[in-house]
Parts: structure tokens; sequence; C-alpha cells
């Protein structure tokens, strides 16, 4: 008997010790690696020059401190009419962690057929967690050309899927 209240009372303190062992992680913790796709066009995109188009994007991240992380991007867009492009950009993102908005700012270089540009970008968005790891990510964004702002600078609305990982 004195055996079994020992074996029970040391399985306690190593559960407890073990327990205690555990820390919190942040959602946007530091240290996080974060990979995403997403989906922008589809009529949900306006500028002076195009009126239809699909853009699809990779994101890749580091937070390196809490709520704040650096992005590279890589894109490509299918247009209409005229000639189909290819982005790469770099950003940064500040997580609003109490209610999961996020604010960003980047830079984007595009290249299509005897055109290239450089878009300075800014975005608000929504990170909004199915799982622990797994987000859906509604943004609207506004791109300004520095070649032709009538016909290159725009705004839109892009829908994300991220994956947070430790």
């Amino acid at each position: 008997m004195k055996k079994t209240i020992m074996m029970l009372l040391c399985g306690l303190v190593f559960s407890l010790s073990a327990n205690a062992q555990y820390r919190y992680r942040p959602p946007f913790g530091q240290d996080k690696i974060y990979f995403a796709t997403a989906l922008s066009g589809v009529d949900l995109r306006y500028n002076g020059s195009e009126k239809w188009n699909i853009d699809l994007m990779g994101k890749a991240g580091y937070l390196f401190e809490d709520n704040w992380m650096l992005l590279g991007q890589a894109g490509y867009d299918f247009r209409q009419k005229g000639n189909n492009a290819f982005t790469a950009g770099a950003g940064l993102r500040y997580y609003i962690e109490q209610n999961g908005l996020y604010l960003g700012a980047g830079a984007n270089y595009v290249h299509k057929h005897k055109y290239d540009d450089f878009l300075p970008s800014v975005q608000l968005g929504y990170a909004f967690f199915l799982s622990r790891t797994v987000t859906i990510e509604p943004e609207i964004y506004y791109n300004q050309s520095l070649k032709s702002h009538s016909d290159y600078s725009g705004f839109g609305l892009r829908l994300g899927f991220g994956i947070y990982l430790e």
C-alpha cells in the first residue's frame, strides 16, 4: 500500500513539474516561419490599364520579433489582354495581436515583355485562424506605380491561406 501511494505521489509531482515546463507561444510569436499562397484579381482588382486579371502569389516570412515579420514574395499575373507579368518583392508586416489585424508595407518589382516597374505597396489584412497553425487571410492592398501612376497604380482585394510553423 505504501508503495502504491508513493508511486501516485511521484507521478503527481512529475506531472506537475512537466506541466510547469510548458511555455505559452503567442500566435505571432518570435522565431515562427510563415508560408502562404494568395489569389487576387478575378475582377477584385482595378487599375487604369487592365480590367481583368488573376494574380497568384507565394509568400514566405520569418517573425524576427513578436508581431513583426519579414516577408519575401513572388507571383505571376495572368492578363486577359496584353502580356503576363512576373513579380518579386519584399516587405514587412506588423500584427496587432489583440484582434488578428495586420499592417504591411513592401515593394515589388514587376517584369513583363518590354516593361519593368517598381511598385511600393501597403496592405491591411486579417489573419483568421482555422487551426493552431493554418489561417485564411483576406487583405486590401494598394500598389503605387513609379513608372505610370494612371495606368498601373491600383488597389484590390487578395485572399490568402497561410501556415505558421514553430
